[in-house]
């Protein structure tokens, strides 16, 4: 169960320069499944076998626990997988059909039954067996029935998270919110659930008006505080959560995660700064969202989208002369050439291009490599 980092489109600054929509590039499509095994007395697990085995196409990904029973697979293909513990080469738990996405791991973890219990799955010889007093096999057999129905409701679970994300994912949103409530019932402490759970009632919010649409967007705000409440530690749930308050046009609130976001993740705070320039930008907070665009830049001189919007920020101020010549703002043309610089191709770059013109600048055509070495000397390899 994961979670996608997203990212908020500025919907237009009101001024005679449009805005375009952009989206920040979202992680590549690989995932990950990782957990903590324990045996039978609750303690780490060294040394047990984890095969992780892909269903929907063949793949086998072989894994032991090291001294601290965690085992973990990065950069696992996007598909379905089973996964298993074996101890000894013996079956001693699985879980069958889970589906990750691309972000936050898929959190699989084992805890391994008493001796009693083996018996009902092999893991006791014959002679084993009948060493066990009445009493140990009655007790045997109904933590067995325990076991049994701990496997049936966790692949319940799976099967409701998984109903839930592929209802999400076709954007249809009241079968999501039936399956992720489904499975938030099976389970309250799947951080995952209450963020799939948070974007069905979102997504469904954006369908309508009124109080139907508040409602509806109260419920999604309460998930995705129980989703921060069991994983408080990761920036993308805070990032989401302010891009889920400002649909609803909350943009203290949404402004307060965000800084929660950047308090959490420091070197990636040039995106957090760009998505707190596109809230205000939504919120008609124009000078606001110019300094938080700037914000960006400082963190990220590279983040070429952030020049690209901080320098259509600046056409704004734009004036005139007493023969109608257009003044640009100090900085203006330098933002819009930056991002030519940073991404020459870019769907931003006609754009920029338009408005440097439009502005009285000269487009520049050859841009320098700030990797080359300066002249009379050879970059090293």
């Amino acid at each position: 169960m994961s979670l996608k980092w997203k990212s908020l489109v500025p919907a237009g600054f009101g001024v005679s320069f449009s805005l375009l929509l952009f989206s920040l590039p979202v992680f590549g499509q690989t995932t990950v499944i990782e957990g903590i095994v324990k045996d039978p007395d609750g303690k780490p697990l060294q040394g047990a076998v984890v095969q992780i085995e892909r269903t929907d196409i063949k793949g086998s990904y072989p894994l032991k626990t090291d001294k601290k029973g965690h085992y973990g697979h990065y950069g696992l293909p996007m598909g379905t997988f089973d996964v298993t513990v074996k101890v000894d080469d013996q079956v001693k738990d699985f879980v069958k059909g889970v589906h990750p996405t691309p972000g936050t791991p898929a959190e699989i973890n084992f805890d391994l039954k008493s001796a009693q219990q083996l018996a009902a799955s092999g893991g006791l010889t014959a002679t084993q067996e009948k060493a066990l007093t009445p009493e140990q096999k009655a007790a045997n057999e109904k933590a067995a029935k325990a076991r049994e129905e701990q496997i049936a409701q966790r692949k319940e679970l799976n099967d409701s998270y998984t109903a839930g994300k592929e209802a999400l994912d076709a954007k249809m949103y009241d079968a999501a919110i039936e399956a992720f409530n489904k499975a938030a019932v099976l389970d309250a402490t799947q951080v995952a659930v209450w963020s799939g759970l948070a974007d069905s009632y979102i997504g469904a919010a954006g369908q309508k008006t009124g109080a139907d649409a508040s409602a509806l967007y109260d419920k999604g705000f309460e998930a995705f505080r129980k989703a921060i409440a069991l994983k408080p530690d990761d920036p993308a749930y805070y990032n989401n959560f302010a891009l889920a308050l400002a649909k609803d046009k909350k943009i203290d609130e949404a402004k307060t995660n965000l800084d929660k976001a950047i308090q959490l993740d420091p070197p990636g705070a040039g995106k957090y700064y760009y998505n707190m320039g596109a809230l205000l930008v939504n919120g008609a907070q124009s000078e606001a969202a110019g300094e938080e665009f700037k914000k960006a830049i400082d963190a990220d001189p590279k983040y070429a989208d952030a020049h690209y919007q901080y320098g259509l920020f600046l056409t704004s101020k734009a004036t005139t002369d007493k023969d109608g010549k257009i003044i640009p703002a100090p900085g203006t043309i330098e933002a819009l050439q930056k991002y030519l610089e940073l991404k020459p191709d870019g769907p931003f770059a006609a754009s920029a291009k338009e408005l440097i013109a439009g502005l009285g600048g000269t487009v520049s055509t050859t841009f320098t490599n700030p990797n080359a070495a300066p002249a009379g000397k050879k970059n090293k390899k």
